[in-house]
């Protein structure tokens, strides 16, 4: 196998901390460089003790510094926040260097919704059309031939694969989408915070940003191209008192009457060739705890005839699917490597 060079901007937050345990196990791609402004001169096994003896252990953080970045690897990581991300692809991207961006910098197509979501003018708005939103199930053809890939959201990695189906096969009216999304602490980040002190987070559940999550507009976004027209999805959000994991529960009204065996037939079909989704046998519902560490999705359906509603719940684990292990999937497609490489993961037990 060929082994590229790659290169991980961000190595301390919770994604680039999973995206250095993922490629430990990789085959075809070796971490070459890694970034930290406030560790820099730390190996990261210093910072990560469980990395010690495995093969990205000794590596020691550096400085962000693109021309070095662009010098050393084949392709980047962009593990840092939005609005930091945009301006380091651009200048990746402009010197040959493949990137997976994992902020939200290239996920909106439209520069104006970028920028009354994310309050920040976007200063490379040309770049946008030629990013590629890297949901392997969907766009696997785009991402191959891509240079630079904007690795979806955790939260709608989520919805998006839950109503793919109901919404491109006209199961389900595309008008009154309701997305109930439930996440783990990790998906706030690793910055130090009130809201995500321990003491905060267990022994107690809330929702946060209702009517108003910056996700919003990528989940409706994708959603609208399966229907062809602009819609609108009411978007929940919740933390949940665990590390990780995302279980979204999904209502819409049915388009026709439809039997629950006719439904899941229709989502098995849909992912049929897609081994990461699974689509649970009638009857079963998803949780957390059976995706944790692993790229998978995991699909129950619930079809209500009493009001009319198809009920989706779709589960994933924030920091492997939802973000690290995404983007490893995407690596692997725009190098022409197995998609699944370093990816061939058991779910992480207690």
């Amino acid at each position: 196998m060929t082994t590229f060079k790659a290169g991980l901007v961000g190595v301390t937050g919770y994604t680039g901390m999973e995206l250095a345990r993922l490629l430990c196990g990789h085959g075809g791609l070796r971490l070459v460089r890694a970034t930290s402004r406030s560790d820099a001169g730390r190996t990261l096994d210093q910072l990560f003790p469980g990395l010690g003896g495995l093969p990205v252990g000794g590596l020691t953080v550096s400085q962000p510094d693109v021309d070095d970045l662009a010098r050393a690897c084949e392709l980047v990581f962009l593990a840092v926040p939005h609005g930091t991300a945009m301006d380091m692809a651009a200048a990746l991207v402009e010197r040959g260097v493949r990137v997976v961006d994992l902020s939200a910098d290239f996920r909106i197509k439209d520069p104006a919704t970028y920028a009354q979501w994310y309050g920040l003018e976007h200063r490379h708005p040309g770049l946008i059309a030629d990013a590629v939103f890297g949901l392997p199930e969907l766009y696997a053809p785009a991402i191959r031939a891509a240079r630079l890939v904007a690795n979806p959201g955790c939260y709608p990695t989520s919805a998006i694969l839950g109503l793919y189906p109901a919404l491109s096969r006209g199961l389900a009216e595309a008008d009154g989408l309701v997305v109930d999304s439930k996440s783990g602490a990790t998906g706030a980040g690793r910055k130090a915070a009130v809201g995500s002190l321990f003491c905060e987070v267990a022994d107690t559940f809330r929702a946060y940003n209702l009517g108003r999550h910056r996700h919003t507009p990528e989940i409706e976004q994708e959603l609208s191209r399966f229907v062809g027209r602009d819609i609108r999805v009411s978007f929940n959000t919740h933390l949940l008192p665990i590390n990780r994991g995302i279980l979204s529960t999904c209502y819409a009204r049915l388009a026709r009457p439809a039997t629950l065996a006719e439904v899941h037939a229709a989502y098995a079909d849909a992912y049929a060739d897609a081994p990461w989704v699974r689509v649970l046998p009638q009857g079963a519902l998803p949780e957390t705890k059976n995706v944790r560490g692993t790229m998978f999705c995991d699909i129950g359906l619930v079809v209500d005839p009493r009001t009319d509603r198809l009920i989706v719940v779709s589960c994933i684990d924030n920091l492997c699917r939802g973000a690290s292990g995404q983007a490893l999937a995407n690596a692997n497609l725009m190098l022409g490597l197995d998609p699944a490489e370093g990816l061939r993961l058991a779910p992480l037990v207690p």
